[in-house]
């Protein structure tokens, strides 16, 4: 079964889950211009996130980018990761559960 789902008509802000329970996580995040959110780790997983508008300040552990609109970001989610809307930018986050060794 395939299932689709608009970015602009889901509901929740700063982030919303786009395929409620179902795996893997899929997020639509949301910030304004200088929103942040506090650093936070996501173990056991792997996360890919594709800025669709905006620019945004990621921060994952030490490492800080510099995202912008078409960009797409992979990093492991055993790292505190604090993302900053430099301007009003809005992300599809995929956390997927990471491979064990």
């Amino acid at each position: 079964m395939t299932t689709v789902r608009t970015l602009s008509a889901l509901d929740g802000e700063p982030h919303t889950r786009v395929f409620p329970n179902a795996e893997p996580k899929t997020i639509r995040l949301t910030l304004a211009a200088d929103e942040e959110i506090p650093a936070h780790t996501h173990p056991d997983r792997e996360i890919v996130l594709y800025l669709v508008t905006g620019k945004l300040e990621l921060r994952v552990g030490e490492e800080t980018n510099m995202v912008e609109a078409g960009d797409i970001a992979r990093f492991g989610g055993d790292k505190a990761i604090s993302p900053r809307a430099i301007e009003p930018s809005t992300a599809l986050i995929v956390l997927a559960p990471a491979e064990s060794e």
